[in-house]
């Protein structure tokens, strides 16, 4: 098939990373904005939560097209990772303008990090959601406790960590790459990491410190 072809090439697997890379981006900028409402209140939440989980069949079928995509990303990453260790390359389209050498070493332990935050994440407030505890609860009751709080905070420092190469190196793949965009791209691979880490990262923050009491 034309695809496996296309995959076995160096710059297929770019861009199967890109497009990927691109799709979870965009499932992290949707998932952010509704969590944010964790900072309005308790009942601004769980309306999200409840205006998302209405059309379960819907949430089912983008739950897995998110897994098959988040396998498809972390599969090809590493394939890249080995890659680039046989070849002894650095995975690069261009020079980079701001080069973060260790974001772009730590590129596939960051990415598996997220993958088991993923898995706890989904278990806890998923699988073994009790029936009878609304999620906007159960939210406060496990990002108020320490260690899955700090478990929580440390993910999405990983998740920055890998964001601030990772979407570099998808805009670069996508050809977005001129000397009149270069310095607005590198004050890009800082801003939208760290407004991720602000968003994800100050909620355990927002109950621990006691600043969401009357959540």
């Amino acid at each position: 098939m034309w695809f496996i072809s296309f995959i076995k090439t160096s710059i297929g697997k770019k861009l199967v990373m890109a497009c990927s890379g691109l799709l979870l981006l965009s499932f992290l900028a949707i998932h952010a904005f509704g969590n944010a409402a964790i900072y309005i209140g308790s009942k601004y939440f769980q309306i999200y939560a409840d205006a998302l989980h209405s059309f379960p069949v819907l949430v089912y079928i983008f739950g897995l097209g998110i897994l098959v995509v988040f396998i498809a990303h972390i599969g090809v990453g590493i394939l890249l990772f080995l890659e680039k260790r046989r070849t002894a390359s650095r995975y690069n389209v261009q020079s980079r303008v701001v080069e973060n050498t260790f974001a772009s070493r730590t590129m596939p332990y960051t990415g598996l990090f997220i993958f088991l935050f993923l898995i706890i994440h989904v278990f806890g407030f998923g699988i073994a959601k009790p029936e009878d505890i609304k999620i906007s609860m159960l939210v406060k009751d496990y990002l108020s406790g320490f260690f899955y709080s700090l478990f929580y905070i440390i993910s999405f420092i990983a998740l920055a960590i890998h964001l601030n190469h990772g979407f570099w190196s998808m805009l670069q793949t996508f050809g977005v790459n001129h000397p009149r965009y270069n310095f607005l791209i590198s004050k890009l691979t800082i801003i939208v990491p760290v407004l991720f880490l602000v968003i994800f990262g100050g909620i355990p923050i927002y109950f621990m410190t006691g600043a969401g009491a009357s959540y």
